[in-house]
């Protein structure tokens, strides 16, 4: 199931997925950073190093696009044991760049002109 969500300051895509391995695995595969690299390249984060981390259930990554605008995200990967015996994983992948919520500037001659002392 995906959702995409507008908000005031953010894009959030939401992706849930039933896994058949086990919470522990999931979170090796998340959280060390040998195992992560093998499918979250240390290329597109802009730091190697999870920003927030709840051990066992949650871990979440800052991101930047390798070409531009080179905006910047979080995404958030959250596990817990499904009803099966494997893992619900679910991704948010928020964008949350600043320059987002800047405002734009007229593209017209509109501006107050400014007068120069001679």
């Amino acid at each position: 199931m995906t959702q995409e969500e507008h908000t005031e300051n953010a894009i959030r895509l939401v992706f849930e997925y039933d896994l058949d391995a086990s919470p522990q695995k999931v979170w090796r595969a998340i959280s060390i950073p040998e195992l992560r690299a093998n499918w979250l390249p240390d290329a597109g984060l802009s730091e190697t190093e999870p920003s927030a981390i709840i051990p066992q259930q949650q871990a979440s990554y800052r991101m930047r696009e390798t070409e531009p605008p080179y905006l910047e995200s979080v995404v958030t990967f959250q596990i817990a044991a499904n009803d099966n015996g494997g893992t619900s994983l679910t991704i948010i992948h928020e964008l949350d760049d600043a320059r987002l919520h800047l405002k734009p500037q007229a593209a017209n001659t509109n501006l107050q002109s400014v007068m120069r002392a001679a």
